[in-house]
């Protein structure tokens, strides 16, 4: 196996982790938005792995509607965790 194959590999894996935490966040945010059953198991999944990924941002803004809050504040983990994660995928890339 060659390093080349290697970094694209690992850049591969990053840029997936990073898509997947992106994805539960977003997920959340439509669920919060549409009134989901928060007595439903996987809501409860995604509710709770959503807040631990974005347990630095989601209290981070204080808009008087709760929909605000939930968008900003997951939406900014999920744009930072995209960005970062991508970034770091593209600077392995090109090692």
């Amino acid at each position: 196996m060659s390093p080349r194959y290697r970094s694209t590999q690992a850049g591969r894996a990053i840029a997936i982790v990073a898509d997947i935490m992106a994805l539960i966040l977003g997920l959340w945010i439509l669920m919060y938005l549409f009134d989901a059953n928060r007595g439903n198991d996987f809501v409860q999944f995604v509710h709770d792995a959503a807040r631990w990924l974005a347990g630095w941002s989601h209290d981070l803004f204080t808009f008087d509607e709760a929909w605000a809050r939930v968008v900003c504040g997951y939406g900014l983990a999920a744009v930072v965790y995209l960005f970062v994660g991508h970034g770091i995928a593209n600077r392995i890339y090109r090692h």
